[in-house]
């Protein structure tokens, strides 16, 4: 039975402080009498959509663009912080969204590629004749002959580029992100990442871009992967969680950062309290609700519930797999690639594709935004290394980590090692909700925690999905929308990011 809005009373526990966190708290202030206490573990705001500030340099950990399909999260940030105009100059004023262009491309063969690739002359005379003919022929094949049901990744790829394009562009980098073959994850996770995009979708943009002119910001026609402008705060994306932490203060609720939940207690269907407890001093503190809030690792969610969990479920949850992430800021005088005209590179990040490094990614954070860098005459730049928690690369120092990253920049010749000035290492857990191994068995963990009835799973970890932060937003949004309409089910909450409309990139 779900509580009387009428009641002034009511306490909202809301686990986590990252994007669906903070929302359901300000949507909950907002919309109801109902006051949310959110436990945040750490010191930021934003989850992994924070910001980290080393030495005035900021950091954006794994790059996050302000975009979304959705009128409603698109208002809903527009009232934090308000887009740059005539009358609203970022010079002038702190709290800001600029409009930035999207430029992003491939880095292969020590060659740049545009992504999405477009067949231009310039690219095809990159590939070379044997390569685009290999590329045309394989894709017509599986355009005639589609492997039918898709059950992996490297299925739902070759059905939608052909199985030499997807070797060319895809599987490398998708395997570095991952630790595990393309043919061992689960197609779910292509449709619901990048369930629109195709060769021919890519194409037919190609064309329209030569005929229109430039793209506004509201680009609802194009799918994510090809949007060409968005918004972005002036200092990164946790000034925006930054700035919803201090309404939702303002407005009556409560933030609470250093207190991480290692309890869940429950009586019958209902979740009645969490012990939450602060590391750094040993105290432990029991916050009592009417409605909670989840964010946290289905995995850790599980291990907390003082329930009779059946064996089937906690099993499933024990089995759950997860990708980790390291980012290494590297702060430069200049990188030693350039635009063709000799000017310097443009990207907000750049894919690496090059199968003899281990970097995935490399972030051009003062291209985010110039307010990233604290000296507009450096590069800062961040090299992004998927991992597992406790493999050899994890468990590296961080001078290992910087003498690999600059070694690493050097070989596929982005960076003189002698140019960097100074460098910093930031370790993200639990990143990327895997798509393999016990995740097959997710129904069973999904079918028993939603029938807690005040108890709501939003959010990247808190669903043990893929989401984007206006994804997670909207299940946020959607739990709130339920409370206030007196609605029992959550199936809408897991709808969230299944229709194409929402569906982002690579």
């Amino acid at each position: 039975m779900l509580m009387s809005l009428e009641m002034s009373s009511q306490t909202a526990i809301v686990i986590g402080a990252g994007p669906a966190g903070l929302t359901a708290a300000c949507e909950l202030l907002e919309r109801t009498q109902i006051r949310p206490v959110v436990l945040e573990r750490s010191e930021f705001m934003g989850g992994i959509a924070r910001t980290v500030n080393y030495k005035g340099n900021r950091i954006d950990i794994g790059g996050h663009r302000f975009f979304s399909k959705s009128d409603r999260v698109m208002q809903w940030w527009f009232d934090i912080l308000p887009m740059e105009s005539a009358g609203v100059r970022p010079d002038s004023v702190d709290r800001v969204m600029l409009v930035r262009s999207r430029k992003s491309r491939i880095y292969f063969l020590r060659k740049f590629f545009d992504y999405p690739i477009r067949l231009t002359p310039g690219t095809l005379a990159k590939l070379g004749a044997r390569r685009t003919l290999r590329i045309g022929l394989s894709y017509l094949w599986r355009a005639l002959f589609p492997v039918r049901p898709e059950r992996n990744l490297e299925q739902f790829f070759t059905n939608r580029f052909g199985s030499e394009l997807y070797r060319t562009f895809f599987k490398d980098y998708t395997e570095k992100v991952w630790g595990v073959p393309c043919d061992r994850i689960s197609a779910e996770w292509g449709s619901q990442r990048v369930k629109g995009l195709s060769v021919a979708r890519t194409v037919l943009h190609f064309f329209r871009q030569i005929f229109r002119k430039s793209a506004g910001v509201a680009q609802r026609g194009t799918e994510t992967s090809l949007i060409e402008r968005f918004l972005y705060p002036k200092y990164g994306p946790g000034q925006m969680w930054e700035e919803v932490a201090r309404r939702v203060g303002s407005k009556g609720g409560q933030v609470l950062t250093g207190w991480e939940v290692r309890g869940i207690h429950c009586s019958g269907r209902r979740v009645t309290a969490v012990t939450a407890v602060n590391p750094a001093t040993g105290e432990a503190r029991r916050f009592e609700g009417d409605c909670f809030f989840s964010t946290m690792a289905v995995k850790d969610l599980v291990r907390a519930l003082d329930a009779d969990v059946p064996p089937p479920v906690r099993e499933t949850a024990e089995a759950l797999e997860y990708r980790d992430f390291i980012t290494v800021g590297l702060l430069a005088d200049r990188l030693e690639v350039h635009e063709t005209g000799g000017g310097p590179i443009e990207d907000n990040w750049i894919y690496i594709q090059e199968p003899d490094v281990l970097v995935g990614r490399l972030q051009l954070f003062h291209n985010w935004s110039p307010y990233l860098a604290a000296d507009p005459s450096k590069v800062w730049i961040g090299l992004e290394y998927f991992c597992f928690e406790g493999d050899s690369l994890w468990t590296r120092t961080d001078a290992e980590l910087v003498e690999l990253a600059k070694t690493e920049l050097e070989r596929i010749g982005v960076l003189d090692p002698a140019l960097v000035r100074d460098a910093t290492v930031i370790r993200t857990q639990k990143t990327y909700p895997a798509y393999f191994g016990a995740y097959e068995n997710f129904g069973v963990l999904r079918e028993y925690l939603d029938r807690f009835e005040n108890l709501y799973l939003i959010g990247r970890n808190g669903m043990h999905r893929y989401n984007n932060q206006d994804h997670s937003m909207l299940t946020a949004m959607t739990a709130v929308d339920n409370i206030v309409a007196g609605i029992s089910s959550k199936e809408n909450i897991w709808a969230v990011n299944t229709e194409e409309e929402y569906h982002e990139e690579k």
